[in-house]
């Protein structure tokens, strides 16, 4: 008697053990998929965004006149944040008009400031 209830109670469980290991292949399979294609568009996203900024970044360390040295530059969908402070008005004007005239740049926010001495 112990012997059949021990049986049948191994048999639910390995029932169970089955029934949950083919869901959860299933499951995890269609979302794998769906998860591969939605990771893909932001992390290319990001690296347009990345060389973007690096390539503002460049224009303006090669104008002559601009102190880039405390110039953050952000990007985000070819819209371009410059922050930081420079010695003067001009510089921020200039740095401005750079950023501006780089390739993929859609749009610029200027949020330079003169640095008090």
């Amino acid at each position: 008697m112990k012997s059949v209830a021990f049986l049948k109670t191994l048999t639910a469980v390995a029932c169970v053990t089955v029934a949950c290991s083919v869901y959860a292949q299933d499951n995890s399979a269609a979302s794998g998929a769906a998860a591969t294609t939605t990771t893909a568009a932001p992390t290319s996203a990001k690296k347009v965004d990345r060389k973007l900024g690096y390539t503002v970044r460049k224009a303006l360390s090669k104008t002559q006149g601009i102190d880039v040295s405390n110039i953050t530059v952000r990007s985000r969908s070819g819209a371009v944040t410059l922050t930081g402070t420079v010695p003067n008005q001009g510089q921020i004007d200039k740095a401005g008009q750079v950023a501006q005239g780089v390739a993929g740049v859609k749009s610029v926010t200027n949020k330079l400031t003169v640095m008090q001495q």
